[in-house]
């Protein structure tokens, strides 16, 4: 990846932090794990996705499906970055008059499918991964899960049927942030570990850091890994990316912050960046 292509994403997922964290007053939203899957989501619609505003009409596009959907303001930070709505409709957050809330509706362009109800998508994803093949389509289908999703038995048993008809054009991709609600995955019921138990249903699987552009760039412009396995991408993330006030903790799910700590928060976040910034600078010297 080149420097000027990874400042480029950096400066988008900054924007789409941004938009996060103003999302989360006035009601609240699900902050933490939408932060933590925040690079995923821009390096994949603004690098990788055949999917823009222009085509989403087209059978041929693209599809991601976001399974963990209370993950949707960082979906809706990209949407309005990329050009999918405009920002002004992000002041309709919770409000009666519109479907910006708290999981994905379809009613919102770029959204393929509702969500929020855990598991249920892989299964979707799998569908229309089928219905491709069967079209001689060469798209990508990928549909993104939490890990405390994966307590969710439908999750496996779609991979099974993936594997069984060598539905290689599909996708899972795990953002790996090690919470499920409040609580530690691991302190609830363990997931590790995991790359083993995808490869024992029948798929192919990275791990990578899901907070490096270069790494999701490796991992996805190789896919798909198999010509009869469906692909895993296991992304290790950090609940709350960018927030080190925020980071890594049980009890910053959901949050609802008062407008003025929305103040400070976006001054932490823009102070973290600065911070990173000049980290890489005195690495790369």
């Amino acid at each position: 990846m080149t420097p000027e292509k990874k400042q480029h994403l950096q400066a988008l997922a900054l924007r789409v932090r941004e938009h996060i964290v103003r999302l989360s007053t006035d009601g609240g939203c699900f902050t933490g794990a939408s932060l933590s899957c925040t690079d995923l989501l821009v390096y994949l619609y603004a690098d990788l996705l055949n999917v823009r505003p222009d085509n989403l009409d087209d059978p041929t596009r693209d599809y991601l499906f976001l399974s963990k959907g209370h993950d949707v303001p960082a979906l809706y930070g990209t949407f309005v970055e990329l050009g999918f709505m405009p920002k002004k409709r992000l002041d309709n957050h919770l409000k009666a008059s519109d479907s910006i809330y708290w999981h994905p509706n379809r009613a919102v362009p770029g959204v393929e499918f509702h969500s929020g109800s855990l598991g249920h998508l892989p299964s979707v994803a799998l569908g229309v991964a089928l219905d491709a093949k069967m079209r001689g389509q060469s798209q990508r289908i990928i549909c993104i899960t939490g890990d405390g999703e994966l307590n969710e038995g439908t999750c496996w048993e779609a991979l099974l049927v993936a594997s069984a008809h060598k539905v290689n054009n599909l996708t899972i991709v795990v953002d790996r942030n090690h919470f499920q609600a409040n609580i530690a995955t691991e302190d609830l019921i363990p997931l590790e570990p995991l790359a083993p138990k995808f490869e024992a249903f029948g798929a192919v699987v990275r791990r990578i850091d899901g907070h490096d552009f270069a790494q999701l760039e490796a991992a996805f412009t190789a896919l798909p890994f198999s010509d009869t396995k469906p692909s895993v991408i296991i992304c290790d993330t950090v609940r709350g990316r960018g927030l080190p006030s925020i980071e890594a903790r049980a009890d910053r799910w959901f949050c609802n912050f008062s407008s003025d700590e929305v103040v400070e928060l976006l001054k932490e976040l823009h102070s973290q960046e600065a911070t990173s910034l000049t980290s890489e600078t005195l690495t790369v010297r």
